[in-house]
């Protein structure tokens, strides 16, 4: 197993070695989707980069729970104590059943998931199969002194909280800043105090996903789900809990608060966050009409950029951004990514083929050693990317007779690329997904050197032309002809 790997911990803003708290097994919570409409590209990039981490982990040996929970309830329109339950409103606008809305979106997520080439989670609990859960957990806070009851709704006591531990300790805010930019919210006249939040909601007499409690009829908040499923599948603390970084000044803030106030301890050592979306430098959202859905990016039907892009360019394009950086979709940034994909494909093609010799020109250990690094230093993607285009110049330099190594290197060269392209990156090779194609292009190669022996050239280049057309490039040598993606 190679050690030493850092990790970027939110909860201390340094990078940490990780060091799991049972080892060789790791376990990994990962705030997953409201399901009440299409997964947006913002979601899409959190899973691709937890997905890169899951991936590096198993690579490395560990042994990993990874909980990725599907919110589908309790999740209102204001993110907080207020407005209608997403599910619900999108259910009566559509005159369906709460739970037909559940499955339609569900089954989109893990299909676009699916599209993306993510591994499915180990675990991927819902917030409706857990009330029992939840409701115990209440309990469990109530018992401590640190919620309270108004008419059926139950509140969790965040400055009473604070009175023995640090409610922003993972935003790095005080309670009274927190306090004076905190705006009154409708229903607030029930609470406490300001920055008080809900634990479990009696609902509406209209409100069409509702449950028995102790309390009253109702449905749980947003923010108990995940501490109630993290703590059922991963226990008191685990190590990584994961999401995008605009969960972290209220719900992760609040996942903490509960946990700490039921269990006694921070759910998670390692809080991880991924960074935000932008286009053309401005941030990516509905209001400024610069969203877009991963169906219209790839059947380029938006009005941002000017054509569509493949799924495994995309998931490329992503990873060629740190997680924890921003990332700007733009024409010019995605051009230059595509063809630095089709670069990288195009190498990985012409490995199998490669001559080896009795001596060396190159070293690919170092190169290998470079990737891990890159790799164990925070998920470093970029980095390990900008190495894999190195091999793929020495590739194209064997390839091209440029370049001599021998069958030790080779093989490690085949290792790396492999490994690292296909099980850590998560890529796949679009155009030769298909098992027979390399057989389609060996008979047409066959059959343009049968128009050559016959002299009938014009057949000979028309194959040719034809070829590198649609994007696949023929080369005659001393061996044959060999053929690559363009």
């Amino acid at each position: 197993m190679k050690q030493n790997l850092f990790v970027y911990n939110t909860l201390t803003r340094k990078k940490e070695e990780f060091k799991p708290l049972n080892a060789p097994h790791v376990g990994m919570y990962v705030c997953g989707p409201t399901v009440y409409s299409d997964v947006h590209m913002g979601n899409c990039r959190t899973y691709i980069s937890f997905d890169l981490i899951f991936r590096y982990l198993q690579h490395l040996g560990y042994k990993v729970r990874y909980v990725r929970n599907v919110t589908d309830a309790g999740h209102l329109e204001g993110d907080a104590d207020e407005g209608e339950d997403k599910i619900t409103k999108k259910a009566k606008l559509e005159k369906l059943e709460p739970m037909e809305v559940v499955q339609q979106y569900t089954v989109g997520f893990r299909e676009v998931m699916k599209t993306f080439n993510t591994l499915p989670p180990s675990i991927e609990p819902t917030a409706t199969g857990h009330i029992i859960e939840q409701i115990e957990m209440v309990k469990g806070i109530l018992d401590k002194g640190l919620a309270y009851e108004v008419d059926g709704s139950v509140y969790f006591d965040v400055e009473k909280y604070n009175n023995s531990q640090d409610y922003g300790v993972l935003s790095g805010r005080n309670l009274e800043d927190m306090l004076n930019n905190t705006r009154t919210l409708g229903g607030q006249d029930e609470k406490h105090g300001k920055l008080d939040f809900a634990l479990w909601i009696k609902a509406k007499p209209e409100h069409l996903m509702k449950w028995p409690s102790p309390w009253s009829v109702g449905f749980p908040g947003w923010h108990l789900e995940c501490s109630a499923m993290s703590h059922k599948y991963l226990g008191d603390q685990f190590d990584i809990h994961g999401g995008g970084l605009d969960l972290v000044p209220t719900h992760h803030t609040n996942e903490i608060a509960q946990n700490m106030a039921c269990c006694g301890k921070n759910p998670a050592r390692y809080w991880v966050h991924t960074n935000m979306l932008t286009v053309n430098g401005q941030k990516m959202s509905k209001s400024l009409g610069n969203s877009f859905l991963p169906h219209e990016l790839f059947s380029g039907n938006n009005h941002i950029l000017s054509k569509g892009y493949s799924p495994m360019m995309v998931r490329f394009f992503m990873l060629q951004a740190h997680y924890r950086s921003t990332l700007d979709f733009g024409n010019e940034a995605m051009e230059a990514s595509e063809k630095g994909f089709k670069r990288l494909m195009n190498a990985l093609s012409l490995l199998d083929g490669l001559k080896t010799n009795s001596s060396t020109e190159v070293e690919i250990q170092p190169l290998i050693d470079r990737c891990y690094e890159a790799m164990n230093d925070d998920f470093n993607s970029p980095v390990l990317i900008a190495e894999l285009f190195e091999a793929s110049r020495i590739i194209n330099s064997v390839h091209d007779n440029k370049l001599k190594i021998d069958s030790k290197n080779l093989e490690l060269l085949k290792n790396m690329m492999h490994t690292f392209v296909f099980d850590v990156l998560g890529l796949k090779d679009e155009q030769t997904e298909n098992d027979d194609l390399p057989k389609i292009m060996d008979f047409i190669v066959d059959l343009r050197n049968e128009a050559k022996v016959n002299k009938d050239y014009a057949t000979s280049d028309k194959i040719r032309n034809g070829l590198q057309q649609i994007g696949f490039q023929l080369k005659d040598g001393k061996e044959g002809t060999t053929w690559s993606k363009a």
